[in-house]
């Protein structure tokens, strides 16, 4: 299955981690939405558009968890992959939210592809 009209969603604080994000699934032939934040990726939740989505889960004002368990509430069907920073409670805290994948910074581009391409594919 190809990237072509897929749309991802990411949502990261960290601009250098955004930004790299970014270009690396335009350069796969993804279209991109990002937030910087958990609240501005909230709304961008609700807005819709997207087929999957990348959150991380320490953020200002709202957290990658409180992401997830809003997606998942409202999409279900979409899937998401959180990725942190900071170790194991993050961590469960997005498992069990019933985040699909959870990664560790830092991700290696190569891997997070993989995640994408396999669960767009599901």
């Amino acid at each position: 299955m190809g990237t072509e009209g897929k749309t991802i969603l990411i949502i990261e604080d960290d601009l250098d981690v955004l930004s790299a994000f970014v270009k690396n699934f335009k350069y796969l032939g993804y279209d991109v939405i990002v937030a910087t934040d958990g609240l501005d990726g909230l709304k961008k939740v609700d807005a819709g558009g997207y087929d999957i989505v990348i959150t991380d889960i320490v953020m200002p004002f709202v957290s990658g968890v409180g992401v997830v368990t809003t997606l998942k509430e409202k999409r279900p069907e979409i899937p998401v992959i959180a990725i942190t920073g900071f170790g194991k409670e993050p961590e469960s805290a997005a498992v069990e939210k019933k985040a699909d994948i959870v990664l560790s910074k830092p991700v290696k581009m190569a891997v997070l592809k993989e995640h994408v391409d396999r669960l767009l594919a599901k």
